[in-house]
């Protein structure tokens, strides 16, 4: 393991979570006209990035956090949040059109930007997923690109000198898994409970370098590879119905619902 331990957490700016999403007039996306903040899994692994930092701190053990976001200059406002929540530095990859940018796009991405980094990460911790798309993709490819182990949708995180343990919750119960760093961590929803940044960490967020590059500067196309055709929203649920008897519901089922 390098010295500092380094970890790479990449965020996404999405709509925010309490945002009613409606489909735009022209019904080729969502309407993004609207409050946006951190992916909520992404600050889930900002938070667990910083408190790795804390345990290794009283260790005396130094670790540097890297917040990397792809998206459009707004996204310096998602970067920022992290920066607030504990992260050291950030990168800001910034792209004209934030809508387009598919998964494997931000995988060869983050891929591309490890490769040029002269002093490379030993841990990236992904949320497992963006609450916008649900790709549920990033990681996994990404682990590909670089050929590391990964553990996924984590509800635990040890380390111990170059041994990573991850539980995970799984149908049965609990599966705990053990690889050696460098790996991929994609984090779940009862990992930890992510913090507020302080008024003053936000003052000195302010002061934290932030780097901004393009695709072009890491030699990767962005271009997405899905075209959306057409985007529509859901029918709307009819309410329920009382019935007066067994025969009716059943009737009702096999001829109106289809469902028998």
């Amino acid at each position: 393991m390098s010295n500092p331990l380094r970890i790479f957490v990449p965020v996404k700016r999405v709509v925010d979570f309490a945002v009613k999403v409606r489909v735009n007039p022209a019904k080729t996306d969502v309407d993004r006209n609207v409050k946006h903040s951190m992916n909520p899994f992404d600050e889930i692994a900002v938070e667990e990035a910083v408190r790795i930092k804390e345990a290794k701190k009283a260790e005396k053990k130094e670790v540097e956090v890297v917040a990397i976001s792809c998206g459009t200059a707004k996204a310096q406002e998602t970067l920022r949040t992290a920066l607030a929540m504990g992260a050291d530095r950030a990168v800001h990859v910034e792209v004209k059109d934030d809508a387009t940018l598919q998964p494997l796009a931000v995988a060869k991405l983050l891929k591309a930007f490890t490769d040029k980094e002269e002093k490379k990460p030993d841990l990236f911790i992904l949320g497992k997923q963006a609450i916008d798309d649900d790709a549920n993709q990033t990681g996994q490819m990404l682990a590909g690109l670089l050929n590391w182990p990964q553990t996924t949708f984590a509800s635990k995180v040890t380390i111990e000198n170059e041994a990573l343990k991850v539980t995970r919750e799984i149908d049965g119960g609990l599966e705990t898994l053990e690889t050696k760093i460098p790996a991929i961590i994609t984090t779940d929803l009862r990992l930890n409970e992510p913090r507020y940044a302080s008024l003053p960490n936000i003052m000195k967020a302010k002061k934290k370098p932030l780097v901004k590059i393009t695709p072009e500067d890491l030699g990767i196309d962005v271009s997405p590879r899905i075209q959306t055709i057409k985007v529509e929203e859901p029918a709307k649920r009819e309410g329920g119905r009382k019935v007066e008897s067994v025969d009716e519901l059943v009737d009702k089922l096999k001829n109106e619902a289809k469902v028998l």
